[in-house]
């Protein structure tokens, strides 16, 4: 079984402490063969994860990790960016020259408002529509190779709000699945949800994943979206038998954003 987290961040990421070096160490002990470091960016000042990212730091500690764990794990250069869509050139522009693996894009800002004040004074209704139909601007227009966290306002919003019901949003699902597949991006199954005991469960939801696989999706990766050493490859085992069941034959890799399958 080859075991690869594929969302992961370090000091480089505003809301994280983990050290690279202590990352790879613990992967290793793990039985990890593979990691990707996915650091936060953006370009928009008016989001909190702007102005943080120093690319020169990140990709010296990328080249030293190499060197360093090279012949025991596998270490690619990715990043998580946010609101993508919303300003294309920009981001283009600040990754042209960057020797990138892998691109995530993620929604955690509506409107430049933070999920977790979006959900605020708003019904379940409102609160869960909209933000799929921003993940759908997302994956229409943004250069990326996967969806980071499908669902991830239900992290926010369960407590206030609850969970969503599958059932009453999966045609706007359905549209951005769709989309997805159309254009060559992937998902994740993230575990970070696991370890949140209201929630309890990845994001996307396991609906989420036989859907995807029922309408041809194939691109596929596992993270932890860990912040910490001591949880990368969290709950890789329960993601993999959630590909299984929802019938992936294995897990997608990337260089030089390039997928590549490995089977299970």
């Amino acid at each position: 079984m080859y075991f690869a987290d594929y969302h992961h961040h370090t000091d480089n990421s505003f809301d994280s402490q983990a050290q690279m070096k202590e990352v790879c160490e613990q992967a290793i002990k793990k039985g990890l063969n593979e990691v990707c470091f996915t650091e936060h960016f953006s370009v928009n000042p008016k989001v909190p994860t702007y102005g943080y990212m120093n690319f020169k730091r990140y990709f010296s500690q990328i080249e030293e990790c190499r060197e360093r764990f090279g012949s025991r794990l596998t270490i690619k250069a990715g990043i998580e960016l946010c609101e993508p869509h919303l300003t294309k050139e920009a981001y283009k522009e600040a990754l042209a020259n960057l020797e990138i693996d892998f691109i995530m894009g993620s929604v955690h800002n509506i409107k430049e408002e933070k999920l977790r004040m979006f959900i605020i004074n708003k019904t379940p209704q409102e609160i869960y529509q909209q933000y799929f139909e921003e993940v759908y601007a997302l994956v229409a227009h943004a250069d990326i190779d996967v969806i980071a966290h499908l669902d991830l306002i239900k992290r926010y919003a369960v407590e206030s709000v609850g969970n969503y019901k599958f059932d009453d949003y999966k045609p706007i699902i359905a549209k951005i699945l769709r989309k997805a597949i159309e254009r060559g991006i992937g998902i994740e199954i993230n575990t970070s949800g696991l370890s949140n005991s209201v929630l309890n469960e990845t994001l996307p939801s396991m609906d989420i994943l036989r859907l995807y696989h029922s309408l041809g999706g194939k691109i596929l990766t596992i993270g932890s979206d860990s912040h910490c050493a001591e949880t990368v490859g969290s709950n890789h085992d329960a993601a993999i038998e959630m590909a299984k069941e929802a019938g992936f034959k294995g897990i997608d890799v990337f260089e030089k954003r390039k997928s590549k399958k490995v089977e299970f």
